[in-house]
């Protein structure tokens, strides 16, 4: 494929910024995307780079979904969701799999700073507390999303966004995301 093709982040970047941009995940100045062939330096840039050395990611996405800013100010330290169809689009580096929808997804949440490169520290430390994630959420600001490729990334990122909504609406409901159903049912806590 010739460095102009279709894929080349060149071409491919701008495409997906404008699919995101109609699925309200990059707004104003909010949100980026960063295929690994080469940076040019953002604010993002050092947040970018720790998914690609901690988890030799080909893909980072950060959006400012509103479903995960809401995410942010309804958890505390985790996001926590359990039996839901779209867990089943989340890879685990841990296990090395795609979950099932009977299991646990936790997100570990990051508090935000007035400078994004700032967020590096915290992020560094989400990582190696959370090894098996593939997103951070960022109190009042959005979530960062990796994968072995951009493909994965952006598949990805529907899903939590997805299940970060859900999330939300199961709350307005008086529901708790994180109950597993079956232990409900038998009586257990």
């Amino acid at each position: 494929m010739s460095e102009f093709g279709r894929e080349h982040p060149r071409n491919l970047i701008p495409e997906l910024c404008n699919q995101f941009y109609h699925l309200g995940w990059v707004t104003g100045t909010g949100g980026g995307i960063s295929i690994k062939d080469g940076l040019k330096k953002s604010q993002c840039t050092p947040l970018f780079m720790l998914a690609y050395r901690e988890r030799n990611a080909g893909a980072v996405i950060h959006t400012h979904s509103p479903h995960a800013v809401r995410c942010t100010l309804l958890y505390d330290k985790e996001f926590v969701i359990t039996h839901q169809e779209m867990i089943k689009g989340i890879k685990d580096a841990t296990l090395e799999r795609y979950l099932r929808y009977d299991e646990k997804l936790i997100v570990p949440i990051i508090e935000n700073t007035p400078f994004e490169k700032d967020l590096a520290g915290s992020l560094a430390g989400a990582l190696r507390a959370y090894p098996g994630t593939s997103a951070v959420l960022v109190r009042r600001h959005g979530v960062y999303v990796w994968g072995d490729t951009w493909q994965q990334a952006k598949t990805m990122t529907e899903c939590y966004d997805y299940l970060f909504e859900m999330a939300v609406e199961m709350k307005k409901l008086g529901l708790d995301p994180a109950l597993n159903p079956e232990s409900e049912k038998n009586g257990e806590k």
